[in-house]
């Protein structure tokens, strides 16, 4: 009975020390979790709060970490123990630049209390501040401004013609006589006014005529400025286009009878190879449709692949080979290539080849 007995305030007296422990803990209390700074211009720059906290533990409270959910948020917090009763603060710091519009930013705390994990959250509204002239214009040409120095005109087709602006922008003291050094024949450049004012505008308007400039697929060029007379070689503005064949007056019938393009394989793999080394494969191009198929072009991705059709015109039921070379000079690591095949297939008139390799450096001796 009074082992019985004994065993019973060893249990009891266990358990009334458990309960003790468990309620001897740090406990954080916060005044707020939420802070909304609201709507503030990104001109206003680095925005700041604290989150007021108390100990209503039993214990000295400890902060272990302070993490944000973002690069944009930086926190500083009480680092020495916070004794019971007595009060901390977490310094939260928001950076709005380049971030204009809402944000909703959360702030984990790790602690020895009770509540070991709480999150804070901030969020707020930023209004853009106005771009300055070197934002909205970023690239310069000479002594110009532009927001870029390319004009693309997408896809064109063969017999379109179409016209592109871009916007100068002069933002010296004096004016600039904008004049053409080179333009490649098949387009128009003409900038107005000629002579952009200090502090002034002008444009620089391009008219493309995809029939003169006579090629199919992706076409890059590049028209030469002179600006006061100068002939600096960087005065200059990319263009580009990619030109397709208009198949949009074939008949159904001439539809019917159109050649079409296949490929016994569209990629391979040369393996590993040494650096320096050259290897070659043979794709096979087929048409299987009822006329001629014409390799309009075709168009490497890399000057280190060289392709030769064994001929532009494949007639109807054959196929012909296209030797493809790599040369892996200057090459290391994991190489892909693609092979651009341009036909008048006109419902596959673009196919994508594609060589792959693991070119390997040989160790020095």
């Amino acid at each position: 009975m009074k082992r019985l007995l004994l065993l019973v305030t060893i249990i009891s007296f266990v358990a009334l020390l458990s309960v003790v422990t468990a309620q001897e803990k740090a406990k954080i209390t916060f005044e707020e979790v939420v802070h909304d700074y609201g709507s503030f211009k990104e001109s206003a720059g680095v925005q700041t709060t604290s989150f007021k906290f108390t100990n209503t533990g039993a214990v000295p409270l400890v902060l272990s970490n302070v993490r944000t959910s973002c690069g944009c948020t930086t926190p500083k917090w009480t680092r020495e123990p916070v004794a019971p009763g007595k009060d901390g603060e977490i310094q939260v710091s928001y950076n709005p630049k380049n971030r204009p519009g809402t944000f909703n930013k959360t702030v984990t705390i790790s602690s020895n209390a009770e509540n070991a994990s709480v999150i804070l959250r901030i969020k707020g509204t930023v209004a853009p501040r106005e771009k300055t002239l070197a934002e909205k214009y970023p690239r310069k040409i000479g002594s110009l401004r532009v927001k870029s120095n390319h004009i693309s005109f997408a896809k064109l087709n063969q017999n379109s013609v179409e016209t592109e602006e871009l916007e100068l922008i002069n933002d010296t003291d004096k004016p600039v006589v904008v004049g053409m050094r080179t333009v490649p024949k098949h387009m128009k450049v003409t900038v107005e006014p000629s002579t952009i004012p200090a502090k002034g505008k002008g444009k620089l308007i391009v008219t493309y005529n995809a029939k003169e400039a006579n090629t199919y697929g992706f076409a890059s060029h590049r028209i030469y400025l002179s600006l006061n007379g100068s002939k600096d070689y960087k005065s200059s503005i990319g263009v580009s286009a990619t030109i397709e064949e208009d198949f949009s007056k074939l008949t159904p019938e001439q539809l019917a009878s159109a050649p079409v393009v296949s490929f016994t394989e569209k990629s391979h793999d040369f393996g590993e190879m040494k650096q320096g080394d050259k290897k070659d494969f043979t794709f096979t191009i087929a048409n299987s449709g009822k006329s001629d198929l014409i390799i309009r072009r075709v168009r490497t991705s890399c000057g280190c692949t060289a392709v030769a059709p064994s001929t532009k015109t494949i007639a109807a039921g054959e196929s012909a080979p296209i030797k493809v070379t790599f040369n892996s000079r200057g090459k290391r690591g994991r190489q892909s290539k693609s092979i651009t095949v341009i036909t008048n297939d006109p419902k596959t008139p673009t196919t994508t080849l594609r060589i792959t390799s693991n070119v390997i450096v040989p160790a020095a001796n």
